[in-house]
């Protein structure tokens, strides 16, 4: 786990969204499509990226404490 991850994908995000923006059928809808599209992949890439960073650099560590007391006899 490193956080270059999140730089490729960003890239592979742009590429699919510039292949999608380009190849796009022509049509009345294109502009909805492409949009649709491209934002489908930013919100995806943004939720993948957010839940890894968290994962990656949590705010708060876990602390070990003992779940179950001594046994004493």
């Amino acid at each position: 786990m490193s956080g270059y991850n999140i730089v490729w994908a960003f890239f592979g995000v742009a590429i699919l969204s510039a292949l999608a923006y380009i190849f796009t059928p022509k049509g009345n809808d294109q502009t909805v499509i492409r949009t649709v599209i491209i934002m489908s992949l930013v919100c995806c890439y943004l939720m993948w990226a957010i839940t890894y960073l968290a994962q990656l650099h949590p705010l708060i560590y876990p602390k070990k404490v003992g779940l179950r007391p001594p046994h004493q006899e």
